[in-house]
C-alpha cells in the first residue's frame, strides 16, 4: 500500500492481515472468501480494498508475510540466543514442538501454492524467510566458536545452511506424512555434528 499509514490505520491493516490468516488456517485459501474475511475481521469492503488495493492477491501476500514471521517468531526466544548447548536444545524442542502441532497443514505452503511459488514476490516472501532463519543459526555458531564451543574448522555459513536444509527436508516429510521423526532426526544430527 502506497503512503504511511498513521497508528490505527496500521493496526487496522494488521488486525486485517491477522484475521485473514485465522481464516486460512482454519479453512485454507481456496476455500476462504473475501467476503469471510471481512466477516471474522468486521470489517467493511472499502476498509479492505482500501489497504489492499488489489484484493485478494494484495492481501494473501501480506497474510504469507504474517505467516513467515510466525515461523521465526515461533522459535524464539530460542532461535536469537544460541549461546549455550542448552540453548540449542531448546531452539531443537521449540522448533519440533512447533511442527508436531501445526501437523500435516503448513499455512505459509498452502499459500505459497495459492500465490504461485515461481512469481516474484512469492519468492521474495520465501526468500527472506530462508535468509533471515539461516542468518539466525549462522550467528548462533559463530556465538559458540567465539566461546570455543564449536570449532573454528566447522563453516558457520555452510553449517547453517546444511542445519536448514535438513529442517526444510524433516517439514517437507512430515507435510506428506504427519511423521516428526525425519524433522527430528536432521536438526539431532546436524546439532551434534557442531559438537567438537
Amino acid at each position: 500500500m502506497a503512503g504511511k499509514l498513521t497508528a490505527k490505520g496500521e493496526r487496522t491493516r494488521s488486525r486485517i492481515i491477522a484475521g485473514a490468516a485465522d481464516e486460512i488456517r482454519e479453512y485454507g485459501p481456496g476455500v476462504t472468501t473475501l467476503d469471510d474475511i471481512l466477516f471474522r475481521t468486521r470489517t467493511s469492503k472499502g476498509q479492505l480494498f482500501h489497504y489492499f488495493p488489489r484484493g485478494k492477491e494484495e492481501l494473501l501476500l501480506a497474510v504469507a508475510r504474517h505467516e513467515a514471521q510466525r515461523v521465526l517468531d515461533d522459535q524464539q526466544p530460542h532461535l536469537g540466543q544460541l549461546t549455550s548447548w542448552r540453548a540449542w536444545q531448546a531452539w531443537r524442542d521449540a522448533v519440533v514442538e512447533r511442527y508436531r502441532q501445526q501437523g500435516p497443514t503448513c499455512p505459509l505452503a498452502v499459500l505459497m501454492t495459492e500465490l504461485g511459488r515461481s512469481t516474484p514476490a512469492a519468492r521474495a516472501v520465501t526468500g527472506q524467510l530462508i535468509d533471515q532463519w539461516e542468518q539466525d543459526i549462522f550467528e548462533g555458531i559463530k556465538s559458540m566458536q567465539g566461546s570455543g564451543r564449536i570449532s573454528d574448522a566447522v563453516d558457520a555459513r555452510q553449517a547453517a545452511r546444511a542445519l536448514l536444509a535438513g529442517i526444510q527436508g524433516g517439514v517437507s516429510i512430515l507435510l506428506s506424512t504427519g511423521d516428526v521423526a525425519h524433522l527430528e532426526a536432521a536438526l539431532d544430527t546436524g546439532i551434534a555434528a557442531l559438537r567438537p
